[in-house]
């Protein structure tokens, strides 16, 4: 890493006389508002007493093209330039924001979305930790921009990572910390009343990270100058991916009226012969409106009809969202159609917004995970965004392959390692009806402090802008608010009663996990969650190479957590390395058939104990990815049944045949086919 001056990486200069966020700021920058969530009918005090800013107010509803609403799409080229300068403050120093980027310096092309990092042959870039900049000049079309109060223009992000300050046409929109996870602001004041006026969108990000930011991280500047230039530094992590950088979502633009349709919440029950979807709806720009629902079957069949703010919808004889493999007609959905209709400016104004329903139930018990009443199984995978050249950036091509080769594998569930993953791939597992644990981006909390109120704060902000996303998803059927936590430090035990307490105030429909590797009797947070999820990489990273300890290693962890805590079980990683090609038997470390041989002996106790509470098995990982370099890593860890490039090792068929054969003896349906195309849509 380059030499930089300044131990806080903080511009020194800040813009409108005020302290700069950064990356390294922890909670309270994100939004304005108020606290929120509630705990038996009563605010959340606690929340208070730490003094911390909640997360924007308001719904995050999916920017969709309707009668009311336009949408354009930002994605392409946008000029870029990292700020090399000794104390990363030149951007704000010489006011970038002000003028074209282009005019202050030289700009190079960057694909949007995508990550920085791997686009260009320059190694500083690859690396880069600090403060970039981001450009786009776009027109509007002249209808929205009509200077009548009566049209609202808004500017979205699907996740910038990590810190973000934008600005139009100069003047600041919106501040959010925190990658995975959309923010967004209402641009109609800047833009309108100038047709014909470029609409120039920059876009400052910070990629560092700090104990109290999620992921967690810190930085150690190198002070032997024997070894190392002059404030020389490198942003440490405690986390197994590489951190790549850059507008890795969606960034478009769209179009509200002024009185609109912010926000929708729904819930469902059911039983063999009718269900209940409970809706609630907030209006932003008046209070004068009205509401009217129609929620409609596939076939465009409107099934019932609701008015108001809030209520109930009763439909007869319901087609119920069911997991992949588990019914001949997964992933079904209805549509609620949510119009409104406000009088505003002497102009009556109708917003409209359909919302993808599905009516599933989810409920635990101490032995079983039950989905609709029956009892599921998750045999699936743990995923990354990550793939060669774009990084964590969203591709099209790359999630539809993906999504062929889970239904190809078998797979009908996945978890969000390490962070909530892009809004279009969820949209696919309500659709193809893939099983998610939706886990926050709380990886790599392993610092005392990172348990502290400051870093605590930002975790409930960061809780609170998931669920706000992902509460009307099918798919969903449970949140991870953390992955290998230090959890058997003292302050654990507090940290993570708040945070799910938390989590269950704000959606009590599902239930809550975090992920441990910690000793059963040392764990602090398990006690507060719904489902045990435990990884362990046995003849691994323990006892690596003797396979034969497993069986014996793998009893003992499952039959110590029930006994502890009497609550259903999910393997949530377990796997070992392998390099494609690399051959070996008797199977040896690294070798295509040692990851095999240890799949097997999972297997056999897996086979066992799903006869009484363990209820899932999850595969670390789904493909290859990236990680920072060092000597136990060769381009990334090397745990995939697929590689990088999508291609499968001699695993993903041990793993294929496996999956195929729970399905067929757990589903009540006919044997599935050899090909496995039944249910491939």
């Amino acid at each position: 890493m380059p030499a930089v001056a300044g131990r806080d990486l903080r511009p020194p200069l800040p813009p409108r006389g005020r302290a700069l966020p950064t990356a390294k700021m922890a909670a309270g920058a994100s939004g304005g508002g108020v606290a929120r969530g509630v705990v038996g009918g009563c605010r959340l005090l606690l929340l208070l007493a730490l003094g911390r800013a909640a997360a924007p107010p308001g719904g995050m509803l999916y920017p969709r093209e309707t009668p009311s609403r336009e949408r354009k799409e930002l994605g392409g080229l946008w000029s870029f330039r990292a700020d090399f300068s000794p104390g990363r403050d030149a951007g704000f120093v010489h006011r970038w924001y002000r003028q074209p980027l282009r005019q202050t310096g030289p700009v190079i092309d960057m694909p949007v979305p995508a990550s920085f990092n791997d686009i260009t042959q320059d190694p500083s870039l690859e690396n880069y930790i600090g403060w970039v900049w981001y450009e786009k000049e776009v027109l509007l079309p002249l209808r929205w921009l009509q200077d009548d109060l009566n049209t609202r223009v808004v500017l979205r992000f699907g996740s910038a990572h990590y810190y973000s300050i934008v600005w139009v046409n100069g003047v600041q929109v919106v501040e959010h910390e925190g990658g995975h996870l959309p923010f967004e602001a209402d641009i109609s004041s800047i833009v309108q009343g100038s047709p014909g006026i470029p609409c120039r969108i920059t876009v400052a990000l910070n990629n560092t990270l700090t104990p109290h930011t999620l992921p967690p991280g810190s930085i150690q500047y190198m002070n032997d100058k024997t070894r190392y230039p002059k404030n020389y530094f490198v942003q440490n992590i405690r986390f197994d991916f590489f951190n790549y950088a850059g507008i890795h979502r969606p960034v478009v633009l769209y179009t509200t009226p002024s009185v609109y349709i912010d926000d929708i919440t729904v819930t469902t029950t059911s039983s063999e012969s009718v269900a209940m979807v409970q809706y609630q709806v907030s209006v932003v720009g008046s209070t004068l409106y009205s509401l009217s629902l129609s929620l409609r079957d596939q076939e465009g069949k409107v099934v019932a009809t609701g008015d108001g703010p809030a209520g109930e919808l009763k439909v007869l004889n319901p087609k119920l969202w069911w997991p992949y493999l588990m019914h001949e007609n997964p992933g079904y959905r209805y549509s609620l159609e949510v119009k409104m209709q406000a009088q505003a400016n002497g102009v009556l104004l109708e917003d409209v917004y359909t919302l993808p329903v599905g009516i599933r139930t989810v409920h635990v018990t101490s032995t079983q995970f039950l989905i609709n009443g029956k009892p599921f199984y998750f045999h699936g995978v743990n995923k990354h965004e990550d793939a060669d050249i774009r990084g964590k950036g969203l591709d099209w091509s790359l999630v539809v392959k993906d999504f062929n080769l889970l239904r190809w594998l078998g797979a009908n569930s996945f978890r969000t390692s390490h962070y909530p993953y892009a809004e279009e791939i969820m949209d696919l597992c309500d659709a193809y009806g893939i099983v998610v644990i939706d886990e926050c981006p709380g990886v790599g909390i392993k610092m005392p402090e990172s348990f502290g109120n400051k870093s605590l704060q930002h975790h409930l902000v960061v809780m609170e802008e998931l669920i706000r996303r992902d509460k009307n998803r099918p798919s969903v059927v449970m949140w991870s608010v953390a992955n290998e936590p230090a959890s058997e430090l003292p302050p654990a035990a507090y940290y993570f009663k708040t945070v799910i307490a938390h989590t269950k105030a704000l959606d009590p429909s599902r239930p809550v996990t975090f992920v441990t590797d910690a000793n059963y009797a040392l764990d602090r947070g398990a006690p507060y969650v719904d489902v045990i999820c435990v990884n362990s990489y046995f003849s691994w990273y323990h006892d690596p190479g003797h396979l034969e300890v497993i069986p014996l290693q793998l009893t003992t962890q499952f039959e110590n957590w029930y006994k502890t805590y009497q609550k259903p079980i999910i393997q949530s990683e377990y796997g070992a390395d392998s390099v494609p090609g690399l051959h070996s038997d008797p199977p040896l470390m690294f070798s295509e058939e040692y990851q095999k041989a240890m799949l097997r002996e999972y297997h056999s106790i897996f086979d066992k104990k799903k006869k009484e509470y363990v209820i899932g098995e999850l595969i670390w990982n789904f493909a290859d990815f990236m990680t920072n370099q060092g000597t136990t890593r060769v381009l990334g860890n090397k745990k995939g049944i697929f590689t990088r490039q999508r291609q499968p090792k001699s695993a993903a068929f041990v793993l294929r045949e496996r999956y195929w054969k729970i399905a067929n003896e757990s589903s009540c349906l006919p044997p599935i086919t050899k090909s496995h195309t039944l249910f491939l849509k």
